[in-house]
């Protein structure tokens, strides 16, 4: 009885509200987009793993035999899912409220030491997002062992993830991110994308590492 009592109080993961109104970040990204991938695409992974979760939690308290490899696979997924979108939404901010421009401070600074100018490594990192095999995303990372910025491309949510790598910006470049407003024109999708980064954002997570 404990142990069961245990295992329901254990904590869940939910879906955190969008940091600004679902139409903020118009034209650039519609309300209807918006909402969509919040609402229903993010609430899909969140809701996924706490059903993984739970079909665990049962396996242990009722010694059942689970597929463990599917289980654990489809976990891993989902919390993907839910860990990147999280970073997602606040990396924008509305255009002219915080939203586009080219980054400042610290950021800036270790942008041009990596890439050499920030036009550069926004070649690069748009380069990395419209070629991402399948579903995926562009994340901008820092490796704390060699203190370097880099650029992941990450297939679904959870593969080439480089690990213990700590990210600061990512773009997300499944179709569900820019079907409503862009169809099938994923590179309309991230031109857009450029005139709401947060850059303020972006340059706390790498001020708090």
């Amino acid at each position: 009885m404990a142990e069961q009592k245990m295992a329901t109080a254990l904590k869940k993961y939910e879906l955190p509200p969008l940091p600004y109104a679902p139409d903020a970040l118009e034209p650039h990204i519609s309300k209807e987009q918006l909402t969509l991938h919040h609402d229903k695409h993010h609430q899909a992974y969140v809701t996924g793993a706490n059903a993984n979760l739970e079909k665990l939690e049962k396996a242990r308290q009722e010694g059942a035999e689970v597929d463990m490899k599917a289980l654990l696979k489809e976990l891993s997924f989902n919390i993907g899912g839910h860990v990147l979108h999280t970073l997602f939404w606040p990396t924008m901010a509305p255009a002219g409220k915080g939203g586009g421009g080219k980054p400042t401070g610290a950021l800036a600074d270790r942008i041009d030491r990596e890439w050499g100018s920030f036009d550069r490594f926004k070649a690069e990192f748009t380069k990395a997002a419209a070629s991402a095999e399948g579903s995926g995303w562009a994340a901008l990372a820092h490796d704390a062992l060699t203190d370097r910025l880099m650029i992941m491309q990450i297939e679904k949510h959870n593969v080439n993830v480089y690990p213990n790598f700590s990210i600061l910006m990512v773009l997300d470049v499944w179709e569900h991110a820019y079907y409503v407003d862009h169809r099938n024109n994923r590179a309309g999708f991230i031109e857009a994308f450029w005139n709401v980064v947060n850059w303020d954002t972006v340059n706390k997570r790498l001020e708090n590492l």
